[in-house]
């Protein structure tokens, strides 16, 4: 996913990690001065069935609404920055 910009923001350099449900990436935020350093996190829901991708929808919500409040007040829980979904895939940018 190298040279990939997603949301129209975020330039992936490189994968961080891989797991069962997804990846995480390093990026940099091209519509900030500074260009800061974030981490993408995508969830890739292995799903056809649209009752369960629904249901992934709703909890990749929550799980945002969850870390944006937590973020904001627990110096070790990384800002949520944005969360989006793109071509049935997630991602939450910390």
């Amino acid at each position: 996913m190298t040279s990939t910009l997603l949301n129209d923001r975020y330039h992936i350099i490189r994968s961080l990690g891989r797991g069962g449900f997804g990846e995480t990436f390093l990026a940099e935020d091209t519509q900030m001065p500074s260009h800061r350093r974030c981490v993408v996190k995508l969830l890739k829901p292995i799903t056809s069935d649209p009752q369960v991708y629904q249901l992934v929808c709703d909890r990749f919500a929550r799980e945002a609404a969850i870390l944006e409040e937590l973020g904001e007040h627990h110096p070790q829980i990384p800002t949520l920055y944005a969360y989006f979904e793109a071509d049935g895939q997630f991602y939450l940018v910390q």
